[in-house]
């Protein structure tokens, strides 16, 4: 029974707590749910009618076909523009259809169907960076010979795969990272700290360049390693004073190594100059010797020719050719006495001696003019003159008779 129903004595309403009943009560909870219910009904093209009271029933308007085809039509035509988008210069598509790959579109305009499908952009033209070991624990690094160095490494790379990148790895990011600390400690644990420090870093940077770009492809990153860059590499905070002596204690070893062989550079070539202008100036004085060899040989052979046809007459010439030879050398004058008058005793042998040169004919005169006059031609001969050279032979002749 509904709380106003009319009922009780005296013709007044109560209601079910037994207080009076008037106009201003609350309306009938019933009555509300049939109203609202007889709404939805004609909103989908139903009818509603009249309470249980007999009360007068209230018919509501139903929806009409149009309108529903109206609405309809709209949601098609924004679920349809919502499926709209462009894809940049530079970057790819990458389309998945219900969580699974679908394709990849190139960059422009493209739709897809929402809610079935997704759209995930990827920039593959970007260059990333990642650096390793910028002063944290992971620049710590141990080497071959047991030494720690402080290393640090700059990466760049880009996507090279874009349905790798969305699908295979869940942080491509993070993941290159952890592969690249790990090269970087594999290849450095490998050499030694001079190696490291001095002469090779290009060699361990691209060492660790193919070692992190052969990880990536078997992790399926779909991320390409365009450059590893090995910024620093230093022993820790603790021991670089000891190190920056032993690095220039290396350096000042180096530089003597150099200044040694440069002072080599110019003293062997030179050595070899003199060795070779020696051997050169040997080569010549036998060449020399042998020629004077085969030379005096001819001309014995010769005179021997010579003085087997005339024995006499050649040991004559020789004897006078040993004769002036020998003479020739000697500062003594010999005066043929032999038919000779009266002869004044001058120093003949001092006035040679100052003069230039002896007369040319065969006197002992000053030729630049002392006064000194001269002596008669048969009288007297310089064997350092120019007079004929049979004067001594006569000379000899006569002491032979």
């Amino acid at each position: 029974m509904a709380w106003n129903e009319p009922g009780g004595s005296g013709g007044r309403d109560r209601d079910p707590w037994g207080s009076p009943s008037n106009d201003q009560g609350p309306p009938d909870l019933d009555e509300v749910i049939r109203k609202v219910r007889n709404r939805f009904r004609g909103l989908f093209g139903g009818g509603g009618s009249g309470g249980d009271d007999g009360g007068g029933g209230m018919n509501t308007p139903s929806a009409s076909p149009k309108t529903f085809g109206l609405i309809a039509a709209a949601v098609v035509v924004v679920w349809a523009l919502s499926g709209i988008y462009i894809i940049d210069e530079g970057k790819r598509g990458v389309v998945s259809q219900f969580g699974a790959y679908h394709g990849t579109v190139e960059p422009g305009p493209h739709w897809y169907p929402r809610f079935i499908q997704a759209v995930e952009t990827v920039d593959i033209d970007q260059i990333r960076n990642v650096e390793i070991g910028a002063g944290s624990d992971e620049s710590l690094v141990l080497t071959q010979d047991e030494n720690i160095v402080d290393v640090k490494f700059s990466i760049q790379y880009r996507v090279g795969d874009p349905e790798d990148f969305v699908f295979n790895v869940r942080e491509p990011d993070a993941t290159l990272r952890q592969a690249a600390e790990s090269a970087i400690r594999e290849v450095i644990g490998k050499s030694t700290l001079d190696m490291v420090i001095t002469t090779g870093r290009a060699e361990i940077a691209q060492q660790a360049s193919e070692r992190l770009q052969s990880s990536l492809d078997s992790y399926g990153a779909g991320l390409l390693v365009t450059n590893v860059n090995m910024q620093s590499a230093q022993p820790p905070d603790e021991v670089q004073d000891a190190f920056a002596d032993a690095v220039k204690s290396r350096e000042d070893q180096q530089r003597l190594i150099n200044e040694a062989e440069v002072y080599a550079n110019g003293i062997i070539p030179e050595a070899r100059g003199t060795a070779s202008r020696r051997i050169e100036e040997a080569e010549g004085y036998a060449q020399q010797r042998v020629a004077e060899a085969e030379g005096e040989s001819d001309r014995f052979l010769a005179v021997l020719e010579e003085y087997e046809m005339a024995p006499e007459v050649t040991r004559e010439r020789l004897y006078l050719e040993t004769l002036e030879g020998v003479m020739s050398e000697v500062g003594k004058v010999m005066v043929d006495v032999d038919g000779s008058g009266n002869l004044m005793y001058l120093p003949l042998e001092k006035m040679m001696q100052g003069s230039s040169g002896g007369g040319s004919d065969g006197s002992s005169s000053d030729a630049s003019g002392s006064g000194v006059p001269n002596l008669p031609s048969g009288n007297s001969d310089s064997s350092s003159g120019d007079s004929s050279p049979r004067n001594p032979t006569q000379q000899r002749s006569r002491e032979v008779r």
